[in-house]
């Protein structure tokens, strides 16, 4: 399966940056810049450009306790508009692997599946670059990316309203990110969009650049109905700011549980991460 293939993948990435881990040479960051890069890398909203790449394993989908995979390619471009207020891009390109069982006239369906590109979700977030609270606000979209309209994506142009709250008080990083994209146009045959998603983060700095995080993301499909409607993941992981070399990257694993989740969707996701981070001058 090609999503396996790109999961080891991650996984050697991540294992590779363990190993190669090294502190800054002689002459370079010192350690405060050290735990400021931390910060930058917990919050959404900041003066740093990384490109991610987060595998996602939902286990148990369906009568036959099928496996979705989907990896989100999502960089964070940060851009300078004036001297008080940033412009930070974040763009989700989903990579997903979907298990269907295809219905036979008589006998259990025949299980299959599509991979392929999904809908892209880029976000606009307008930020201030100074203040104890740290906040951006913005447009959030929907694009009818999907190599396989109506299975890999939703058919459906989506705008919205997105927001992102946080602060970073000592070890701590609490914060929270929500949007609303609401379908405008599409094919009409396909079902409406009305979505809802909150995602709040908390993260404890340990040493040696690790952390503790918890970012469950809770979702709503408010066209659905009969106890289809929400998705409440709880659950956690733990990470580390560490270097690959010279390249400072963000690994992490994460364990969430679906307490409230539609009739045979997933009950458990793991979810894995590598992240590579450049940093921009500061602001």
């Amino acid at each position: 399966m090609k999503a396996s293939a790109l999961t080891c993948l991650l996984v050697a990435a991540a294992s590779s940056a363990r190993g190669q881990a090294s502190p800054p040479p002689s002459g370079g960051a010192p350690a405060d810049d050290t735990e400021e890069l931390r910060k930058e890398a917990q919050n959404p909203v900041a003066s740093l450009i990384s490109v991610p790449l987060q595998d996602n394993w939902n286990f148990n989908i369906g009568p036959a306790d099928r496996t979705q995979n989907i990896l989100n390619v999502q960089p964070v471009i940060p851009v300078s508009l004036t001297e008080n207020w940033n412009l930070i891009i974040r763009w989700i390109a989903p990579i997903i692997y979907q298990p269907v069982g295809v219905p036979q006239a008589s006998g259990p369906p025949v299980q299959t599946g599509y991979y392929g590109l999904g809908d892209m979700q880029p976000a606009f977030f307008f930020s201030p670059k100074k203040g104890k609270v740290i906040w951006g606000v913005g447009p959030q979209l929907l694009l009818p990316t999907a190599t396989k309209t109506g299975i890999l994506g939703q058919g459906k142009f989506g705008l919205g309203p997105t927001v992102v709250v946080l602060v970073q008080p000592g070890k701590w990083t609490l914060g929270v990110l929500a949007n609303n994209v609401w379908g405008v146009a599409g094919h009409s045959d396909l079902p409406d969009v009305n979505q809802f998603l909150l995602q709040y983060f908390i993260n404890y700095n340990l040493q040696k650049g690790y952390y503790l995080t918890w970012q469950p993301t809770l979702t709503a499909n408010w066209e659905a109905t009969n106890g289809g409607r929400w998705v409440v993941p709880v659950g956690g992981g733990l990470g580390r700011i560490m270097r690959l070399g010279a390249q400072p990257v963000n690994v992490g694993f994460q364990f969430y549980g679906n307490v409230v989740h539609p009739p045979g969707a997933s009950p458990w996701t793991m979810r894995l991460q590598i992240a590579f981070l450049f940093p921009t001058k500061r602001r």
